[in-house]
């Protein structure tokens, strides 16, 4: 398709692909999906070669969040029978982490709940990314702590952070929709001070909300403007208990085509496989590392992922390799600082030749809800059982 051969050139110039070039990827059709992966993979292939950066997840205090987030099984109000439980020693939260090390993870992403950190938490935090620091060499970490106040990143940093996590989830034009308790200014505030900071910015989306084609080309272009380093791309979660329990529009093949968008789109930066991608992608998850570079190892914040052996087994079936510490992640030229440079510019005109146009096409049937899929996590932090990595 012309469309394809347009964007696979895009993306190795690391030019921005138009907004209607973004949408012709995710109205390609599934007799076409194949195609959609092999040109995305191209791109990932020139930037990360068949390199998987494993990160593990590290839920230092769950449930009993403040905020509203219509998605979220930890929000106020949730009647998911999720595991409850207050901040984590540095010591317990350094155990968990080593268990995700051990498994292969180079990156450990450490997550509280709540609206954003005090002074105090982020002490606490602090004392936990030098213990795991000290414990673990090489290893980076991460911090998602919410809404951050002026000075935070700053002492993140100092403590020997590397990164720091906030996504905007959603476009902005329906963010209000999703949560009411802050607003998609305030996320933007919060990844931008953790760049002012010096840390790795660290943005990404959640896809299944029940948002438009154009809402997800919006957040994902808005991503691109506010240039982090990696962008990780969940899957709602439909937990019971929750007002977004019942949205169950994925199905993998839209799954892998809004990877495919969000490669081309971002052509340079780690995209994460993260939260969902069982639930969703189910056995086509090998195809999306054609797209993703990188992904969760393990257990998520309060669900289940698959086996760390599975992970594992399913990376080098795919014929992929486990990215090892002593390798740079992102591309050269984003290491020392150039970011996605001059040529971000919208370049020529979209098109896709030969697709049935979207008004045309039959309209999909519904994918049946998968809740059994869903499983709740019972191990690992915040537990006496051991973790899965």
């Amino acid at each position: 398709m012309d469309l394809l051969n347009t964007l696979v050139e895009k993306g190795l110039r690391r030019e921005l692909p138009t907004r209607e070039e973004a949408l012709a990827v995710l109205a390609t059709s599934d007799d076409d999906l194949l195609d959609v992966v092999a040109a995305a993979g191209k791109v990932r292939r020139q930037w990360f070669g068949r390199r998987v950066k494993l990160n593990y997840l590290v839920n230092l205090k769950s449930g009993l969040c403040p905020e509203d987030c219509s998605y979220c099984s930890q929000r106020l109000g949730s009647k998911a029978e999720i595991l409850k439980y207050t901040w984590l020693k540095p010591d317990e939260a350094s155990e968990a982490a080593a268990a995700g090390v051990a498994g292969g993870a180079k990156r450990v992403c450490l997550v509280a709940s709540g609206r954003g950190p005090t002074d105090r938490d982020v002490d606490r935090v602090s004392k936990t990314i030098e213990a795991i620091k000290e414990q673990n060499e090489g290893v980076e970490v991460c911090a998602c702590l919410g809404l951050l106040s002026d000075g935070q990143a700053e002492r993140l940093r100092d403590a020997g952070a590397d990164a720091y996590n906030h996504n905007l989830n959603t476009s902005e034009g329906t963010y209000g929709d999703i949560t009411t308790t802050h607003t998609y200014a305030d996320r933007v505030d919060t990844v931008n001070k953790a760049h002012a900071a010096g840390l790795s910015a660290c943005s990404g989306l959640i896809a299944g909300m029940g948002e438009s084609d154009e809402d997800l080309v919006d957040v994902v272009f808005s991503l691109r403007e506010l240039d982090p380093d990696s962008v990780p791309v969940n899957f709602l979660i439909p937990f019971e208990g929750t007002p977004l329990a019942k949205e169950w529009h994925l199905t993998p093949q839209r799954a892998l085509r809004i990877l495919a968008m969000v490669r081309f789109v971002c052509p340079d930066v780690e995209v994460r496989l993260a939260g969902g991608r069982e639930i969703h992608l189910r056995t086509l998850q090998p195809l999306a590392l054609h797209l993703a570079n990188s992904i969760f190892l393990g257990d998520y914040l309060t669900s289940e992922g698959q086996a760390g052996k599975a992970d594992l087994e399913m990376i080098a079936d795919a014929g992929f390799e486990v990215e090892g510490t002593d390798t740079t992640t992102l591309p050269e030229h984003r290491v020392s600082g150039g970011g996605c440079g001059s040529v971000c510019g919208d370049g020529g005109e979209g098109g896709c030749a030969g697709d049935t146009p979207a008004a045309e096409a039959a309209p999909a049937e519904a994918p049946a809800a998968r809740t059994e899929l869903v499983a709740v996590r019972r191990r690992g932090a915040g537990t006496d059982v051991a973790p899965n990595a």
